[in-house]
């Protein structure tokens, strides 16, 4: 079997002992880095915290159709930036694959999957919803901002069979701006609603007049919500 490939990254670590991790993904076309610069910029203080690593990876150039076949750091393909075409599954999947192997690097440094949450922005976003509804549904929870999944994604088919089965699934948390004209507001409203009738348990908030970017508030309400699922871990 090929050794899976490594994905660059960075982070932040705790200032304290680590007991809990954030992986938080990019959107088409940037980099960990730059995502991790930018969240800096838009919070103050920065998304940092005395029990949690944020690791932010960075996509493997790829040829991406959208860009006419122009290699872009994105997580997956996608036809088109579109609700109404067809996943591209098998993109998606190998990611999932790959981004695995940053989820076992932090299991291997005694993090268990229930003190972990999967996030991200735009696409990066998408991409933390496959992870955490068809692969890791046992994290703590999932985040995506400024994000949609195509209307038959098999994400709500998973989530459905996991109901079904009486089996767990994370919470979501999601954030859009009623001004965004890539990603538009209503197509992360859907991507809510068709998860919730799924039977998934979702927050969503919107942020009037705000575009395809983050947003101090929204950051904020990201951070008060990534502790309350990954509170301080108290000895027993």
């Amino acid at each position: 079997m090929a050794a899976v490939r490594k994905l660059q990254r960075c982070a932040v670590s705790p200032t304290g002992q680590h007991s809990a991790s954030v992986i938080f993904l990019h959107g088409s076309g940037d980099t960990g880095q730059g995502l991790r610069a930018w969240v800096r910029d838009v919070m103050v203080p920065d998304l940092a915290f005395s029990h949690i690593r944020v690791i932010y990876p960075t996509a493997p150039a790829r040829p991406y159709t959208p860009m006419r076949g122009a290699l872009s750091t994105v997580w997956f393909d996608r036809h088109k930036i579109s609700r109404d075409c067809p996943e591209h599954l098998e993109s998606i999947d190998a990611m999932c694959s790959i981004l695995g192997s940053v989820i076992q690097d932090e299991l291997n440094v005694g993090v268990p999957k229930h003190r972990m949450i999967i996030g991200g922005f735009s696409m990066g976003g998408a991409m933390a919803l496959h992870l955490a509804c068809r692969y890791h549904p046992d994290i703590a929870g999932v985040f995506a901002l400024s994000s949609f999944l195509n209307k038959d994604s098999v994400a709500f088919q998973a989530v459905e069979e996991r109901v079904r089965a009486g089996n767990s699934l994370p919470d979501l948390f999601q954030c859009h701006g009623t001004s965004d004209d890539l990603v538009l507001h209503q197509w992360g409203e859907d991507t809510a609603t068709l998860l919730r009738k799924a039977g998934m348990g979702t927050t969503f908030h919107s942020f009037p007049g705000l575009y395809h970017q983050l947003s101090q508030p929204e950051m904020e309400l990201l951070r008060t919500w990534i502790l309350t699922k990954l509170p301080l871990a108290t000895t027993s």
